[in-house]
């Protein structure tokens, strides 16, 4: 079978379509026949050796590639009961060191990991919500903070500050989100209360509004001190990269929000979009062995929705 894999690490051309064995499923685990997966900027991470310098991926001959699947189980491992050859599914691989990732044609996931699609989607969108998703859930769950509390979302036009826009508000706090000011408009369709341009003085422009400051910040655009200044005293701040943590000033609680595996999570999510509360946002579909223009294409940002990889 066909695997987008990494020798060396570089720009988007290191990336290589090398001839595999297919994967057998171990005890708990299925295996999905890929169809779509997500292609998202910590793959860039993977491909650069940021994560390798960063400490999170171990040196290591061969990398795979890629988080988010989505597609149709081929076969089970012992002990599965949940899932059977030729369901319907979306899953997440968040191990980043293993020799095989979702761009490929077949992948092995633990069965926890894995939850039934969307049914009301393609596969191609449904692709987009599982690393997206599942980070702006835990982001969320970190912040331990009751209905009616006020939370900043900075980069909230993206694919993770627009899922935690939406997701945050499905919780019943209010939303405060930082963007782009042409994309006021689709912020506050996910559901923010409050919207405040990106760019200098954002804690001032946040407090002016919400006097005393916000309860808590997700920071998905990696605002840093600028986005924790607008936190109020004692409050809460999630970071999302390593590396990024600010100085936890003035009491206020900093968390990085570490992604894992959550099938049962996923399935929420997973009804969350057939009910039409999730917006999945595919910015292009490239085939699998387009790989390399699929991440040339990553790095020019600013698209609205995910790139991702097909299986005809």
């Amino acid at each position: 079978m066909r695997a987008v894999v990494v020798r060396r690490f570089g720009g988007p051309e290191v990336l290589e379509i090398a001839e595999i064995p297919v994967p057998e499923p171990g005890t708990g685990q299925v295996r999905v026949k890929v169809a779509a997966a997500g292609v998202n900027p910590v793959d860039a991470g993977t491909r650069s050796g940021f994560l390798t310098e960063a400490g999170i991926v171990p040196p290591r001959e061969l990398l795979g590639i890629g988080w988010d699947v989505a597609g149709t189980v081929d076969a089970v491992g012992d002990g599965v009961t949940g899932f059977a050859p030729g369901d319907v599914v979306i899953g997440l691989r968040d191990r980043p060191s293993a020799a095989l990732g979702t761009y490929a044609d077949f992948v092995v996931l633990d069965a926890d990991a894995v939850a039934a699609a969307p049914r009301t989607v393609s596969l191609v969108e449904a692709a987009t919500l599982p690393l997206n998703g599942l980070t702006a859930v835990q982001a969320l769950d970190l912040l331990d903070l009751p209905s009616g509390a006020t939370v900043l979302v900075t980069g909230a036009a993206g694919a993770v500050g627009g899922y935690a826009v939406t997701l945050a508000k499905t919780r019943g706090f209010r939303v405060v989100a930082v963007a782009a000011t042409a994309d006021e408009t689709l912020v506050r369709g996910f559901g923010a209360e409050v919207f405040v341009p990106r760019g200098d003085f954002l804690a001032d422009r946040v407090r002016a509004m919400i006097p005393g400051g916000v309860d808590a910040a997700l920071d998905t655009a990696l605002l840093g001190l600028e986005a924790l200044d607008a936190v109020a005293n004692r409050g809460r701040f999630v970071v999302f990269a390593a590396g990024a943590a600010p100085i936890p000033l003035r009491g206020i609680k900093v968390e990085h929000v570490w992604i894992r595996a959550d099938g049962a999570a996923l399935a929420g999510l997973a009804t969350l979009a057939d009910n039409g509360v999730l917006a999945l946002r595919v910015a292009d579909t490239l085939p699998l062995a387009e790989a390399v223009k699929a991440h040339e294409r990553l790095a020019t940002g600013g698209r609205r929705g995910r790139l991702v990889l097909t299986n005809e």
